[in-house]
């Protein structure tokens, strides 16, 4: 009479075991469904939280989706009647912050009195701003552009109430033209007190949240004016993966894929001469093991299941960036538009 129980036993093992080798998500198409249109073009980004989406854009637009809901609010910000554009936004467990490009630069974050809060400002005719993010609550950067002979830096150690320059002197040697795209706010990516940033020519990595900086070299080396990288993210301290191209000549596909597997000290080619050509911002896959990618941008949406080394177009609509919330469902921005992506087996 013990035998019955005991099958059933090891039914239950075997099951649970099965259950453990679930394999990974493997998506082969992509459902979307827009969200939000205006005229307005959107380039960053951000989940607050698992229930609500940020961004900012062109005209002085910013605004929140709330997904439970589905409810979209925005709003229009003015500083002595200019709408300021805005390519980059971040937040911290206190407040959301956004910082615009070209001069001058203007730095907000949300204020005590229901608007936004006026932080920070930089004149001059080099600056502009491309990309932000937050160590903690009380540490984050914002970068931009060179001026002033080096590569443009903002630290703040007081949970964004103040804003500081990096003096040149805390930064590698200075190379000519070296700047970021202000593509997909997708030019930084922090795990844990480790931070890369990419710029126009290299990668330049900190380990101590922004205190000491090396450069990287790559060989998506911006070769003509338009070349170069334009994204990257990080899976772990290890893998890493940047993406890029020239927006100018979006069908040309060499040199703008790239792979790192030791934590940007060396970074290899992949897919070369392969699709996609230009490509705007890249994420990985969460729980993909460091595998699976996907890229966006105005010509299309491609999925890689093998760290870049081949890639499969899900989708001709084009996007200028892209943020997962799960494995199976992300949330995309461009030219007038978000929308939401359900990535499907």
């Amino acid at each position: 009479m013990r035998y019955p129980y005991l099958i059933f036993m090891l039914v239950l093992v075997l099951g649970a075991c099965k259950q453990k080798e679930k394999t990974v998500f493997d998506p082969q198409r992509v459902a979307v469904s827009t969200i939000y249109e205006d005229s307005v073009s959107i380039r960053a980004i951000d989940f607050l939280d698992q229930q609500t989406l940020a961004f900012a854009g062109s005209n002085g637009v910013y605004g929140t989706y709330t997904i439970p809901q589905d409810k979209i609010r925005t709003n229009i910000l003015t500083n002595d009647s200019i709408n300021p554009e805005f390519r980059a936004i971040a937040h911290n467990n206190q407040d959301f912050f956004m910082i615009s490009v070209a001069n001058p630069a203007l730095l907000y974050k949300t204020g005590d009195v229901g608007k936004m809060e006026l932080v920070y400002t930089e004149q001059g005719e080099a600056v502009f701003y491309d990309a932000m993010a937050f160590w903690n609550t009380n540490e984050g950067l914002a970068i931009g552009d060179s001026n002033q002979g080096c590569f443009s830096i903002l630290i703040t150690r007081d949970a964004g109430n103040s804003w500081k320059r990096l003096p040149c002197e805390a930064l590698p040697p200075f190379i000519e033209g070296e700047g970021a795209y202000a593509a997909s706010n997708s030019n930084i990516k922090i795990i844990g007190d480790t931070t890369w940033i990419a710029t126009t020519k290299r990668f330049l990595k900190s380990m101590d949240k922004g205190k000491t900086w090396v450069a990287q070299e790559t060989p998506i080396s911006g070769s003509t004016p338009y070349h170069g990288m334009y994204s990257m993210d990080f899976y772990d301290e290890n893998v890493g993966f940047a993406i890029g191209g020239d927006f100018s000549e979006p069908n040309e596909n060499y040199a703008n894929k790239a792979l790192t597997k030791d934590g940007g000290k060396t970074w290899n080619l992949v897919a070369d001469g392969e699709i996609p050509g230009y490509q705007s911002c890249v994420q990985f896959l969460p729980n993909g093991k460091g595998d699976k990618l996907v890229s966006v941008g105005f010509m299309g949406i491609h999925y890689s299941a093998d760290q870049g080394q081949s890639w499969k177009k899900l989708s001709e609509e084009g996007f200028y960036t892209i943020r997962f919330l799960n494995d199976s469902i992300a949330f995309a921005a461009g030219k007038n538009r978000i929308a939401k992506l359900v990535f499907k087996e």
